[in-house]
């Protein structure tokens, strides 16, 4: 496989051969991330997946609540799984880790604020370089989504889970915003705009999130969801 030196210079170069090659060869990086993911996340067990910005910061009242979340979750023997980083997904983590549950980390490399945090099963760390392959490994083996107040990546998250069950794509599974002073701008316009306004979407699509206040009633909607619907978490 070309080094990161040689496929910027091809880039540079305007070598388009050279760039095909690279393509081609890509695929088997993108393989390898696919196969490692599937490997170790089909022994993890149920598990629920707890989003939020990497930038919260340890005495921000929505840290606690991740801990919280995450706590609650173990209690009733599902394991966290997070991001990876710091922040929300360290909080998630720390949380899982200290109540003694299987504490997963999907780390991505990038640039910037993104670094594994000390709270993750060493043995259930993942690093990836790819976020669509990071994503299909949330969406697969997550039981459902609790999401914290975030940016850019937490909404791509939270909206791509909302496409997929919208879809049908994936099944259903229940997925809880955490603080409404945060979220309800947000979905007050997905209501009035997108189905009012628009019509867009449906009116029961609304009925794919809940939106709660406290790490209780974030854990409770997920065991809700499955005792409702006789199901059981996939494993």
């Amino acid at each position: 496989m070309m080094s990161d030196d040689k496929i910027r210079n091809a880039f540079e170069n305007k070598d388009w051969q050279e760039i095909k090659v690279t393509d081609s060869w890509q695929i088997f990086k993108i393989m390898s991330e696919f196969v490692d993911g599937f490997e170790k996340l089909a022994k993890i067990g149920p598990c629920v997946s707890i989003f939020g910005s990497a930038r919260t910061k340890n005495e921000n009242p929505y840290y606690k609540l991740a801990e919280d979340c995450a706590r609650l979750l173990t209690e009733r023997g599902y394991g966290v799984i997070s991001g990876g980083g710091p922040g929300i997904m360290e909080a998630a983590n720390k949380g899982a880790y200290q109540a003694g549950g299987k504490s997963v980390g999907l780390n991505i490399e990038l640039p910037f604020e993104q670094f594994h945090n000390k709270y993750i099963d060493r043995d259930k760390l993942l690093e990836f370089d790819y976020f669509f392959v990071r994503k299909v490994m949330f969406m697969k083996y997550s039981q459902g989504f609790i999401i914290l107040p975030g940016g850019f990546g937490t909404l791509d998250e939270m909206f791509e889970a909302l496409t997929l069950i919208q879809t049908g794509k994936i099944a259903r599974f229940p997925i809880v915003l955490v603080g409404s002073s945060y979220w309800t701008g947000l979905m007050d316009w997905v209501k009035q705009t997108m189905l009012l306004q628009e019509s867009n979407i449906h009116e029961e699509d609304l009925n794919l999130f809940r939106i709660v206040d406290t790490a209780e009633e974030a854990a409770e909607h997920i065991f809700r969801f499955y005792d409702k619907y006789v199901l059981k978490p996939n494993f």
